[in-house]
């Protein structure tokens, strides 16, 4: 990270009464004209880290500074320099787009010909100035998101935080809004973004945190993260006549690649087993003839790179698509 940081935060703690600790002494920053972001699944502190720094809820203990004003102890003057566009759209559906984007304006005490300007420019920007003067409740899902980002980009925020931007939209309404998304970053726009989808951390952020349970596992850019594994993914499918045949070809294959030097981890699969090798391409000449020179039937090979599931996997024992019905819900405010 370079160039002065317009988040700060340090050994930030939140614990909700009852005794859920949300988010657990983490400690970061994010530079001015970052794209960062926040990877985790649901339940792991990405909310209420974000909501933190919004001013929408009380830190327990730790220190949380926005453009250089702590959120605690001057949360109107975070407000005026941040956007927070958040899971759920706020928006007045039976008011068209310009007049909710004119009320957030006037609710930032902005006047009337900038106001103007500014909503001008948000709609055609956010290509929703065809149907400014319809009704919000005639709009698609992308066209309510894509308003509702408009909506946090009136008084041109030094930050904006993007809580879970894309949840629910089709996926070609996520794809546009990426755009919209980075084209607003290139413009100068500091962003925050949080997220469960790995696609989009990958194609948004110049460098994020990996987050679990309330604590920062890793961060860096993504390419940096996935190199860090240092390893593709090779999976092969076996043939085999029953289940105990099966089962003893992949025993054999554990036995066979015992000793292969670019191995460095074997996992059985439904479909056989998924190998972690180096230099993957020009090792599986050489893997393939030692497992059918000993009879193990492969009837199908596929290769990938490093992903960022697989650096989830890395730093935190498990998949980020792990279901996680075990996580409370957390309500409330403070």
């Amino acid at each position: 990270m370079t160039g002065p940081r317009v988040v700060e935060v340090a050994d930030l703690v939140k614990v909700y009464p009852g005794g859920t600790r949300a988010v657990d002494g983490i400690t970061f920053g994010v530079a001015a004209g970052e794209f960062f972001g926040f990877l985790g699944p649901n339940g792991a502190g990405k909310t209420t880290t974000i909501k933190i720094l919004a001013t929408l809820l009380r830190p327990t203990s730790g220190v949380a500074r926005v453009a250089g004003l702590d959120v605690t102890a001057h949360p109107a003057d975070v407000r005026r320099r941040v956007g927070f566009a958040m899971q759920t759209v706020a928006l007045d559906q039976l008011a068209t787009g310009r007049e909710n984007l004119e009320l957030i304006g006037r609710l930032h005490r902005m006047r009337g010909p900038e106001l103007c300007r500014r909503v001008d420019e948000l709609l055609e920007l956010m290509n929703l100035a065809e149907v400014a003067k319809k009704l919000v409740a005639t709009y698609s899902g992308g066209m309510r998101r894509r308003l509702d980002l408009a909506s946090a980009l009136v008084h041109q925020p030094e930050v904006l935080f993007l809580d879970e931007p894309t949840e629910g939209l089709d996926p070609q309404s996520r794809t546009a809004l990426w755009e919209e998304l980075l084209r607003i970053n290139r413009a100068g726009t500091t962003m925050f973004l949080t997220t469960h989808y790995m696609e989009e951390a990958d194609r948004l952020c110049g460098r994020l945190a990996i987050i679990d349970a309330g604590r920062i596992a890793v961060e860096g850019s993504p390419a940096d993260l996935k190199r860090s594994i240092g390893a593709d993914t090779v999976a092969l499918q076996l043939s085999a006549d029953d289940a105990a045949a099966f089962a003893a070809a992949q025993d054999d294959v554990a036995r066979l690649l015992d000793g292969f030097a670019p191995l460095s981890g074997l996992e059985r699969t439904p479909l056989g087993v998924s190998l972690a090798v180096t230099d993957a391409e020009g090792a599986i000449p050489d893997l393939l003839r030692r497992l059918d020179g000993n009879g193990v039937r492969v009837s199908g090979l596929s290769m990938s790179q490093p992903s960022l599931d697989d650096v989830f996997l890395r730093y935190t024992g498990r998949r980020i698509r792990d279901e996680d019905a075990d996580r409370p819900v957390i309500l409330g405010w403070f």
